[in-house]
């Protein structure tokens, strides 16, 4: 390559994806705004062709290529299908894609995905779209997003660890899990640990234990415990809570996501010392940050008689 050849341009961005209501295109809207508002030029780029009503412009449409509704009417499929059908229609149509994003070229994409699981865990026409886009030359990050009240049902959360899992495995790019909705995480019920144990995904055994607790789920004790296993030898999983109305939230989404995909460490913005160091102790930062959320959002547990004296005869000692 001669020195006048020019490198081709990396475009950043992220692919959302998560289950129905978890709140993929209120975070593509919120993400959008939030990016906006610091200077970046930002595109949201619809591929759910199921998705209707979007409540904000999108530079590109996959509905101008095909919905959901066309797919089901005219080949009596049903949305699942249906779903698949539109992916791999998409998957044939690269063409058409390709020429929508390269008329935005320089700015910074948001991909709001369909909300079908099996698409992330099991089909490969979503991971092959992720595949194509990485040969035309696009960073990307995936960003999973989990409605946090999954928490206050350890069954559940056993579920949603073992799909997110799957998930990071199928898809095959860097990964950012989210908790969302975490304004909304106590509405079903309460935690049974503190918030960083689900968020950091800590000693699953004690979830175990705490479901065995359950006379239903005594029965599937050994299922369980294997789950928690094959979850635990990957060390994979994690999430970042994110409430999409609160400004810091946010912003610490936002800077595992640039550390993910890499955008953090280019030219396209003046980096501080708090983007560098955000990129170089993470964890540490994000622990300090689920500490926050917690105490905006989850309601402190009231002690037990005994855990009251405890205290109260601890306080004496110490005086003493």
């Amino acid at each position: 390559m001669s020195k006048n050849d020019k490198q081709p341009s990396l475009a950043f961005g992220q692919v959302v994806i998560g289950p129905p209501g978890s709140g993929k295109t209120t975070y593509c809207h919120g993400m959008q705004e939030f990016l906006s508002a610091i200077g970046r030029k930002v595109a949201v780029v619809n591929l759910d062709p199921a998705n209707e009503g979007i409540p904000f412009q999108c530079a590109v449409d996959i509905s101008e290529l095909i919905t959901l509704a066309d797919v089901m009417e005219n080949l009596k499929l049903g949305p699942n299908g249906g779903l698949i059908y539109c992916m791999e229609y998409l998957e044939a149509n690269f063409d058409w894609l390709q020429e929508k994003l390269d008329q935005l070229k320089g700015h910074y994409f948001l991909f709001d995905c369909p909300g079908q699981v099996e698409l992330c865990t099991h089909h490969s026409s979503l991971r092959n779209i992720f595949a194509q886009l990485a040969k035309w030359n696009f960073r990307l990050a995936a960003v999973h997003l989990v409605d946090s009240h999954y928490c206050t049902d350890p069954g559940k959360f056993i579920s949603v660890l073992c799909t997110s899992l799957a998930t990071m495995l199928h898809v095959e790019l860097p990964h950012v899990n989210i908790l969302s909705k975490m304004d909304l995480i106590e509405q079903y019920g309460k935690l049974a640990f503190n918030l960083d144990y689900y968020t950091e995904v800590l000693d699953l055994s004690y979830l175990v234990d705490h479901l065995a607790l359950d006379p239903f789920f005594k029965n599937y004790q050994r299922l369980n415990k294997k789950l928690v296993g094959v979850i635990e030898d990957y060390s994979l999983v994690s999430f970042v809570p994110l409430n999409v109305q609160d400004k810091e939230s946010m912003r610490c989404v936002m800077q595992a996501v640039d550390k993910a995909n890499g955008y953090c460490f280019g030219d396209s913005e003046h980096r501080n010392l708090n983007v560098l160091m955000s990129a170089a102790m993470g964890a540490d930062f994000q622990f300090t940050s689920t500490l926050a959320v917690q105490e905006k959002y989850v309601q402190p547990q009231e002690k037990t008689v005994e855990e009251e004296t405890s205290d109260i005869e601890h306080a004496s000692y110490s005086s003493q």
